[in-house]
């Protein structure tokens, strides 16, 4: 991890670095699988709830299904993923109990949520779980206020920051989320979404 000085210096550029400046770039180094809890039923959101309830700052992320009719509309999120620096937890909102701690979690004035471009997760957030997020960084704004013009978006921030090349598979992004059995790739994909934006969060912070 960059320093908060080394960070801000990157900075200072202003450039969000092209798709084909980023593709040459080390990959930044995500989650293993063994790192990500999915959580899919009532006994594991309570272990949930009790590892992140006292956490002050959580990466952020959701997942939705794709719809690609003209008038389908979405009732997603489906999957809600949740990361500190060394752990990620997916929850499925199928499930009644795992839909409450997520409102539960999110809701709480005590947890920074921090995350990308998260205006439409809020909205689909209301109307899903019928609570407000509370206490919700979208560092596309902090990227705003520190120069930049545009949405830099996760794969921008981790170059920015990190001199890094953040790694999304397509295929994940447009796979079923609302499917009850998700994939390896798709836990992976989900996880890391809110672990680099924690990652993120962090070397913006200033030292000390």
């Amino acid at each position: 991890m960059v320093s908060a000085v080394a960070a801000g210096q990157l900075m200072e550029r202003f450039e969000t670095p092209s798709r084909e400046q980023i593709a040459l770039l080390e990959p930044f180094e995500r989650l293993a699988i063994e790192q990500i809890t999915l959580v899919a039923d009532a006994a594991r959101a309570e272990l949930a709830l009790a590892a992140l309830a006292a956490v002050a700052v959580l990466g952020f992320d959701t997942e939705s299904k794709p719809t690609f009719a003209r008038h389908e509309v979405s009732d997603g999120p489906h999957v809600v993923q949740l990361a500190t620096a060394q752990q990620a937890w997916v929850f499925q909102l199928s499930d009644a109990r795992c839909r409450a701690v997520v409102a539960q979690l999110l809701s709480s004035t005590a947890i920074t949520k921090v995350g990308f471009g998260l205006g439409d997760d809020r909205r689909r957030i209301i109307s899903k779980l019928g609570v407000e997020p509370a206490a919700v960084l979208d560092l596309n704004t902090a990227f705003w206020r520190d120069g930049y013009r545009r949405d830099i978006g996760v794969k921008g921030a981790v170059a920015v920051v990190f001199n890094r090349r953040f790694i999304k598979s397509r295929k994940a992004t447009t796979s079923n989320w609302a499917n009850p059995r998700l994939t390896e790739s798709q836990l992976v994909y989900a996880a890391n979404d809110a672990y680099a934006a924690l990652r993120v969060h962090a070397a913006m912070e200033p030292a000390g």
